[in-house]
């Protein structure tokens, strides 16, 4: 991009940032039934969102334009990615964390790169168990569970 669109983007974001935060006060501190609030998830990304929009104004100051080279876009696969994001926010719910989670980084994974597909399933497992069993049981956090058809007991 230019450097003119990067540092209003970066602006643009900070100020999007700075409107997480503000309004994540606005939510309870705590739910029912859990240590940490709906509140936490919000306030995070903002602030998140407000780092990387600094650095991204930071660094066009330090950056000269590079003639823009013809760049062909990959619509395939921005497309295949972006259904699976749609799926996932469909079916958290339905099928719960760890499967939509597992399911989605995978089906990322096998995009981005073809191939090492038990790379991608042992990655893909390890970060949807991992993030739910840190959430949940260590934090005292809730996200959708395992679907009622799958019984562990």
């Amino acid at each position: 991009m230019s450097k003119t669109f990067d540092r209003y983007a970066g602006i643009l974001f900070l100020a999007i940032g700075a409107m997480f935060v503000v309004e994540s006060f606005k939510l309870s501190q705590s739910a029912y039934g859990s240590e940490i609030g709906p509140n936490i998830f919000p306030m995070s990304l903002g602030i998140a969102l407000i780092l990387l929009s600094i650095r991204l104004v930071y660094e066009t100051f330090r950056y000269t334009e590079v003639k823009s080279s013809s760049t062909k876009l990959d619509y395939k696969r921005f497309g295949i990615v972006l259904t699976a994001a749609i799926l996932y926010a469909a079916l958290l719910e339905t099928l719960g964390y760890v499967i939509t989670t597992f399911l989605f980084l995978f089906i990322g994974f096998q995009t981005m790169q073809r191939g090492k597909v038990w790379a991608s399933v042992m990655i893909a497992g390890c970060f949807s168990l991992g993030v739910y069993y840190l959430f949940v049981v260590l934090l005292q956090g809730s996200l959708p569970p395992f679907p009622s058809w799958m019984s562990f007991s």
